[in-house]
């Protein structure tokens, strides 16, 4: 994966910059992080540095799925990589449960403004990522099944994501358990699917951010249009 990240900074077809849409990521991405810095530099405090990292593997799905529509790969390397790519999209949408730091990483040294605009920063940058990526990644499933199967791609891969962001917020796991931390993993979506009425809160989350996405996703997408 690492390989197929490089060869998209490497293509002559799709280089990262090549495109308007990946020079606005990279100054918006650059404008978060001179943000950052400076909040930095103002109080003496590495809060909020692990923004960097989360936007860092809000990146990683956009690049695999850019590198997909760049190599047009055949279905079983599609169906692989596929896999992977859906382990880490949850991270581009995950960035945005980060806004509950406006009220417990608070600093009376800096104004409520500059630290709304600083995450909110960081999440919009993710969000875009990931509603980029999942585009990308459903143009291709609509090419490989058909566009009518096609359609209803986008659903459970919010449901998806909404699972991947309950988990990584309050169960604490991350992309790579499935890995480092199989047992635990397992353990966790046990629970949650074997006793439901007593993760009802939980599932309350899952509900409602998969609704919420798919409404950001289907809006976005038709707003690309309606501006044209």
């Amino acid at each position: 994966m690492i390989n197929a990240t490089l060869s998209i900074f490497k293509s002559r077809h799709l280089g990262f910059l090549r495109s308007e849409i990946g020079r606005l990521l990279m100054a918006s991405t650059c404008f978060s992080c001179v943000l950052l810095l400076l909040r930095i530099i103002h109080t003496g405090k590495p809060m909020f540095l692990w923004l960097v990292w989360n936007l860092f593997l809000a990146y990683v799905p956009y690049l695999l799925s850019s590198w997909l529509t760049l190599r047009q790969p055949t279905r079983w390397r599609l169906l692989i990589l596929s896999a992977i790519w859906l382990l880490f999209i949850p991270n581009s949408f995950y960035i945005l449960t980060d806004l509950f730091h406006l009220i417990d990483c608070r600093s009376p040294r800096v104004p409520a403004w500059f630290d709304l605009s600083l995450i909110f920063s960081f999440a919009w940058n993710g969000l875009l990522l990931g509603v980029l990526s999942v585009r990308q990644m459903e143009k291709l499933v609509q090419g490989v099944t058909g566009a009518w199967w096609g359609r209803f791609f986008v659903y459970p891969v919010m449901a998806l994501n909404a699972l991947g962001v309950y988990a990584g917020r309050y169960l604490r796991l991350n992309s790579w358990d499935i890995l480092t931390n199989p047992f635990q993993l397992t353990l966790d979506m046990s629970r949650l699917i074997i006793h439901p009425f007593q993760s009802l809160q939980a599932w309350g989350m899952i509900a409602c951010y998969t609704i919420l996405l798919s409404f950001i996703y289907q809006m976005l997408k038709k707003l690309s249009h309606a501006l044209t």
